[in-house]
């Protein structure tokens, strides 16, 4: 009788058995360990605010008076909806002059269009004197 042909057998190596998953991959939202078996601690998801820049400002015109968590998220929501109201605005003004840049000037003008009166007049002052001191720290 003939010697039998030793069949070719599909390598397991760096494969797990059917039905199971392989060690590396864990399921989402459970804790891994590290080879010496101590358990990774998750990183929070970060959130961006304005909190510490509204905090500061809080603090050179009041520097006596704090804010509460409620009345903080409050002034994030506002800034966040300004920030994206002269933004929008801002660009439609580029649009419309076939631009494809938002430059100061188009800033200024969403200002002057989204803000009342007074709170206009005193938002483009400020706008103003903050680039001038941006631009004279940057040459």
């Amino acid at each position: 009788m003939a010697p039998k042909v030793a069949e070719k057998k599909p390598s397991l190596a760096g494969k797990a058995p059917a039905g199971k998953a392989p060690a590396e991959k864990k399921e989402a939202g459970k804790k891994t360990t590290t080879a010496t078996g101590e358990k990774k601690k998750r990183t929070k998801a970060r959130k961006e605010t304005y909190s510490s820049y509204i905090y500061k400002v809080l603090k050179q015109t009041h520097p006596d008076t704090g804010i509460s968590t409620r009345a903080m998220s409050i002034m994030n929501s506002f800034v966040n909806d300004i920030f994206e109201r002269v933004a929008t605005e801002a660009s439609k003004l580029a649009t419309y002059t076939k631009k494809s840049t938002i430059t100061s000037r188009e800033i200024q003008t969403a200002v002057r269009l989204i803000l009342p009166g007074e709170l206009a007049k005193h938002a483009t002052g400020d706008g103003t004197r903050a680039v001038a001191k941006y631009s004279t720290f940057d040459n």
